[in-house]
């Protein structure tokens, strides 16, 4: 954070009062917010892990702010371009307004729709105005869409996605199909300028309502069709056959706004596109969350497999007949299996599982069952929102502070262990007939990692043995008996 805060200091004349590390998501780039004591001179900065991307951020900025865009303002570049600053939009990106809708299954209001399409409108512009007087020479490498950079997504999700399924296929043949698929999504189409990663996390909601576009230092030029389809096809959002159809209608007419488009060509390629970016968020979820254990990537798997049956389902796989069988078989092997080690008695479990969260400044919590204190896990590994002043008055029981700990990725990772432990262990009390099990969550504060920690896990084994969990979060004074299930 040094290099970000000598730049601040560069442009500004003086010292930040506040700097706050905002969570990563997908990508190396290291983002925080730097203000005065004030707040008047807040901005978000920016430590990229490549110039050549740096670059093709600020010029685009520059470039389409100039076409009147609502874009981000570089304000200043470091002198060896791996930092800059720019203006600071706010804390809520349009994914963050729909949460609660997004979260109840799409069911979302038409206030919260009309932000959608006030989004989508503003697509057609980011790729025909935007292609206007383009300087392509900026752009990060490779330029442009084509059948060689389209097969390397298709690639990324045959071996970051399908090869973690057991899915047997035929490998040639497959592949044989991806090929054609690669070429068929660039023929004969009209490149403008294609966003890349058209999505609900890179709209920002300026003064709660203004949508403004970040995050495309990787746009090239491509087929307009990729960009409606990322948006349409986020795996997470959850949006209805109807609302799709009625945020393409905008994009379209939108788009006649500016130039004409063949409305039956371009719906054609839409359903070819909607598959392609599917298989290639699948790809990254794979990576992201199969393999980097990523929380919120391993949450989006089943809505994207869900999206995948759809588009089978309409045809959108008829011309490659491999891969169509593939996805088919890929489908069946991801179906929700058994969980082994889970006891359904007729009658209720006699084991009682009592979990904690606490501080380690006023010790571990006593065992009053007399039979020596179960499991103690130390939480204070991962990253600590307690360290920022807007959580510092939350727990880890309220959504922003779960929204932290979940995108910044480490908390995940600490829980898949614990929970692999503590189901063992539970399923071996209960074939025993035991009638106590202790499992505390210890942090610095007893306020946030490990809140969240002893919730997840009372949740967890409640959820899946059905047995008597009592939970207290101690420092908080908060506690809750989920009682045991009967069959």
């Amino acid at each position: 954070m040094q290099q970000l805060i000598d730049l601040y200091q560069q442009t500004f004349g003086t010292l930040p009062a506040r700097v706050e590390p905002l969570t990563q998501a997908g990508s190396g780039r290291q983002y925080a917010r730097l203000s005065d004591a004030a707040g008047a001179k807040s901005v978000v900065g920016c430590r990229g892990t490549s110039v050549r991307e740096n670059d093709a951020f600020v010029y685009l900025a520059d470039h389409l702010a100039a076409a009147g865009l609502p874009v981000p303002q570089v304000l200043a570049q470091s002198a060896d371009r791996l930092c800059y600053l720019q203006t600071d939009l706010g804390r809520e990106s349009l994914f963050d307004r729909l949460r609660p809708s997004r979260e109840a299954g799409g069911q979302y209001s038409e206030a919260e729709v009309q932000l959608l399409e006030a989004a989508v409108g503003l697509l057609p512009r980011f790729q025909l105005v935007g292609y206007d007087g383009l300087d392509t020479s900026k752009l990060l490498p490779p330029t442009a869409f084509t059948p060689r950079t389209a097969l390397y997504d298709l690639n990324y999700f045959k071996y970051c996605f399908l090869r973690t399924t057991p899915t047997d296929y035929d490998e040639d043949a497959l592949q044989d199909d991806l090929e054609r698929f690669a070429a068929d999504l660039t023929t004969s189409v009209e490149p403008r300028l294609m966003y890349r990663d058209f999505q609900a996390r890179n709209v920002m909601l300026r003064e709660g309502q203004t949508p403004y576009l970040i995050d495309f230092q990787g746009a090239r030029l491509g087929p307009p069709a990729y960009d409606l389809a990322a948006f349409l096809m986020q795996a997470s959002a959850r949006y209805s056959h109807a609302l799709r159809q009625r945020l393409l209608r905008v994009y379209i007419n939108r788009y006649k706004e500016i130039a004409p488009l063949d409305e039956a060509r371009f719906t054609a390629q839409l359903r070819h596109m909607m598959l392609f970016r599917t298989l290639q968020v699948l790809g990254a979820y794979g990576l992201r969350g199969r393999f980097e254990r990523k929380h919120h990537f391993l949450q989006s798997i089943p809505p994207a497999l869900q999206n995948v049956r759809a588009l089978l389902e309409v045809g959108a796989c008829e011309a490659y007949p491999a891969l169509a069988a593939t996805l088919r078989a890929m489908l069946q092997c991801e179906e929700p299996q058994p969980q082994p080690h889970a006891p359904q008695p007729a009658e209720a479990s006699p084991l009682v599982v009592r979990v904690f969260s606490f501080s380690y400044k006023r010790g571990i919590p006593a065992d009053e069952s007399g039979n020596g204190g179960g499991y103690v896990f130390d939480c204070r590994a991962p990253h600590n929102p307690g360290r920022y002043d807007e959580y510092k008055q939350l727990t880890g029981l309220d959504q922003p502070v779960i929204d932290f700990l979940e995108r910044d990725g480490e908390i995940q990772p600490f829980l898949d262990n614990v929970y692999r432990l503590a189901d063992f262990h539970v399923a071996r009390y209960m074939e025993r007939g035991f009638t106590n099990l202790m499992f505390s969550f210890g942090c610095t504060g007893g306020q946030h990692r490990s809140v969240y920690s002893a919730q997840h896990l009372a949740e967890h084994l409640h959820k899946r043995f059905g047995i008597e969990v009592r939970l207290q979060h101690r420092e908080q004074g908060i506690a809750r008996v989920f009682p045991a299930k009967r069959r």
